[in-house]
């Protein structure tokens, strides 16, 4: 059984990596250069296929003419899409013998688009998981081949949800790419009605405004932390972005603006629209980490805003 593989990102290493071991022939297998702009915390799929002895292109284009012609050369029986971030032409999805097939980063239909374990978090979603599915015209639009799921739990970071969502992905990958190569795979539809669709996230995405719930504010936090540039806001004419924050354990609610800053204790709180509070535990500063109180420079008082203000007043 032969394949030609469009890989990126650790679900492309490991994907890779399992159709190897599967005794699947890799004829070639496509991945991105790494964006000089992009902090790379993931893995090389070009390191992958050299330790394997795989063929790869870097930065190739496979919907250019003669990429088309050289797939049509290869005759693979099926292609495989592991976190590969470019469309795929019709002409390159009929190169393959018995289709080709995507692995996405949800439970399909749900979570369609870019950045699907961002906007998880970003939402609150207490489940994750992958699809296998059809390429089609539409992305992430094709039937269901297979599913696993997994869980996502309050305190995750997008570095946890993906960690489960790799494994998830070998799974799948281990359990339904031989019947994919020889044509035997079920479909499933997707129910439409139950899609969503969610498109690229930005660093300007991170903005707070507090007047969002504290959960919202919290998730939004969580959905952008490391390795990701983060969830920010502005005191004064200062930006501060805040790595992490925490749920109180008070049921107070405090009539203060959103985004008020306030000393308790040795905790330093931020007022959301809700009326509850998050502790602020690590936050940077005019983008250099606070010094040792890190939160405790923010004054007391001082209202963090989603556009930068006139300067307010600090305390050491």
């Amino acid at each position: 059984m032969k394949a030609v593989v469009f890989a990126y990102h650790d679900v492309g290493c490991r994907g890779v990596r399992v159709l190897s071991r599967l005794g699947v022939e890799i004829a070639l297998v496509y991945t991105h250069a790494d964006d000089p702009v992009e902090e790379t915390w993931f893995g090389s799929v070009q390191s992958a296929c050299a330790e394997l002895g795989i063929p790869v292109a870097v930065g190739a284009d496979p919907n250019d003419a003669a990429e088309i012609a050289r797939l049509r050369s290869l005759r693979p029986d099926a292609l495989f899409g592991f976190y590969y971030r470019n469309i795929l032409c019709a002409d390159v999805l009929e190169t393959g013998l018995h289709g080709a097939v995507n692995l996405h980063g949800s439970l399909l239909p749900r979570y369609r688009g870019r950045a699907p374990v961002n906007w998880m978090i970003l939402h609150g979603e207490r489940e994750g998981g992958v699809t296998l599915h059809d390429m089609v015209a539409r992305p992430d639009a094709g039937d269901i081949i297979d599913q696993e799921a997994f869980a996502i739990g309050p305190d995750d970071r997008p570095t946890d949800v993906y960690s489960r969502l790799v494994d998830a992905a070998e799974v799948v990958v281990e359990r339904s790419a031989l019947a994919v190569l020889s044509g035997t795979a079920r479909r499933t539809q997707q129910l439409e009605s139950n899609a969503t669709t969610f498109g690229r996230r930005r660093p300007a995405d991170g903005r707070i405004d507090f007047r969002l719930s504290a959960e919202n504010v919290r998730n939004l936090v969580r959905a952008v932390t490391h390795p990701y540039p983060g969830a920010f806001a502005f005191a004064g004419s200062r930006r501060v972005t805040i790595w992490w924050a925490e749920h109180t354990d008070s049921a107070e609610v405090s009539d203060a603006p959103a985004g008020t800053v306030r000393h308790v204790a040795s905790d330093v709180l931020v007022t959301c629209g809700d009326g509850r509070s998050l502790r602020l535990v690590d936050v940077d500063l005019d983008g250099g980490r606070l010094a040792q109180s890190r939160a405790g420079a923010l004054g007391e008082g001082i209202v963090l805003t989603p556009q930068p203000q006139e300067d307010a007043s600090w305390t050491s």
